[in-house]
């Protein structure tokens, strides 16, 4: 196979992602962003984005004159063969997906496109945008495809190129196959569909992904009310293949880019056709619930929080990544300050200021005079903190541990009160 000509509009963590991998699959690609000042900063190899391995791909393309960095879609599709639309989706009135940047760019560049293009959506969008963007295109010889991404952020370079699948989907199958064909070199299973389908296939795997998060953590609570061990539990339960390991970890509730807005966005579609999904209205109220019962943990475990000083440890939606985005994190420690609760934070990737709380660049002083330290994000850093020290600055030993990821006999030697989620509290000795 010989490299393609494409096109990314958008550099955000698909977009950027999705441009440098195909770079390095040999494909010459120019992407394109209207932030002239990122535009400059990625043309010199900067990338603000915290994900592995990005950065050296960026600079590999660019010293190899593969990757390009354009502001502006007009200028980047002049001679594409393909054209990647990688633009944000976020969440609109009433939870439906707002499409208006798609929708902007497609009217860009309906005239700067090649005869006998293809636009592929690569942004997650509802059932029926690819048939929406070809009438906004105008143009009988371009073809409109969908191809979801399936990336995670903190491993998104890895699951580009170590995927599970690639789906395509368009009712051009020609087409369809011309986009499959771009990805030949990852030896990948391609699953070739009709747009409608493909559109539909990263919904339905977001929406069942967050119901098996907000399964867990129900099944957590139910364990801390029986006097079981939630970690046994899932233990157990992962080792059937037909479960399997992944996402069965509980904790202070789902977020990130993707999940909120697609779980809601879901219930929206279905809205649209008459269709009730109580599962998923079940899993956004569960997520919701957890968070309060964070929050329920540490008032029973501290007393009243009004004027109490706690320690936020991560703030982060997830370890590996700086995203804040419908971070689960922030929504508890904005709960935590509407009852009263004194924040001081510590991230090892977030520094800036942050309503509510004061954010500092040391977790010994975000625990120095601390009733409780409550952790929220898993970085793994937080496994190998001197504990003792942790204990020496507080004024009081609670540690709520959201995520179950703290070693139990290192908080109890320095006598600290561990409280996990799905598990029985351990006693400071």
């Amino acid at each position: 196979m010989f490299g393609r000509r494409i096109a990314v509009v958008g550099t955000g963590y698909v977009g950027l992602t999705t441009g440098a991998c195909l770079a390095s699959l040999g494909h010459h690609v120019v992407c394109a962003d209207v932030d002239a000042l990122k535009v400059a900063r990625l043309d010199v190899g900067q990338v603000d984005i915290l994900e592995p391995g990005l950065a050296d791909l960026v600079l590999e393309g660019r010293k190899a004159g593969r990757l390009e960095f354009v502001v502006g879609a007009e200028n980047a599709v002049g001679d594409a063969e393909v054209v990647f639309l990688c633009l944000p989706t976020p969440m609109g009135a009433g939870g439906a997906a707002d499409l208006s940047a798609v929708e902007s760019v497609a009217e860009a560049v309906r005239d700067q496109l090649p005869y006998g293009c293809v636009v592929v959506c690569k942004s997650t969008v509802p059932v029926g945008t690819s048939t929406r963007v070809a009438a906004l295109l105008r143009r009988e010889d371009v073809a409109v495809v969908s191809n979801p991404e399936f990336l995670r952020e903190g491993s998104a370079v890895r699951d580009f190129l170590h995927p599970d699948r690639i789906v395509v989907g368009s009712d051009s199958p020609q087409a369809a196959e011309r986009v499959a064909a771009l990805f030949a070199k990852l030896g990948a299973p391609t699953v070739l569909m009709d747009a409608a389908s493909a559109e539909m296939v990263k919904y339905a795997a977001n929406c069942f992904l967050a119901m098996k998060l907000s399964y867990v953590n129900a099944v957590a609570e139910l364990c801390e009310l029986v006097g079981a061990d939630v970690t046994s539990v899932t233990e157990g339960m992962g080792h059937d293949r037909r479960i399997g390991q992944s996402f069965l970890q509980p904790g202070p509730g789902w977020g990130g880019s993707c999940l909120p807005k697609d779980t809601h966005a879901m219930v929206r579609i279905a809205e649209s056709v008459g269709v009730d999904l109580d599962l998923v209205r079940a899993t956004i109220d569960t997520n919701h619930r957890q968070q309060q019962r964070v929050v329920d943990k540490l008032r029973d475990a501290v007393g009243p929080l009004a004027g109490t000083r706690v320690a936020v440890y991560g703030l982060a939606f997830k370890a590996g990544t700086n995203d804040l985005r419908d971070s689960p994190a922030l929504a508890v420690a904005e709960l935590l300050a509407f009852e009263g609760a004194e924040l001081v934070a510590y991230d090892p990737e977030i520094s800036r200021p942050l309503v509510g709380m004061t954010v500092v660049d040391d977790p010994y002083e975000a625990a120095r005079g601390a009733a409780a330290v409550v952790l929220l994000t898993e970085w793994p850093q937080f496994r190998t903190l001197d504990w003792a020290r942790v204990a020496a600055a507080m004024s009081g030993s609670v540690v709520l541990d959201t995520r179950n990821h703290l070693d139990p006999d290192a908080l109890r030697r320095a006598g600290l009160a561990l409280h996990g989620v799905g598990r029985r509290a351990i006693a400071k000795i």
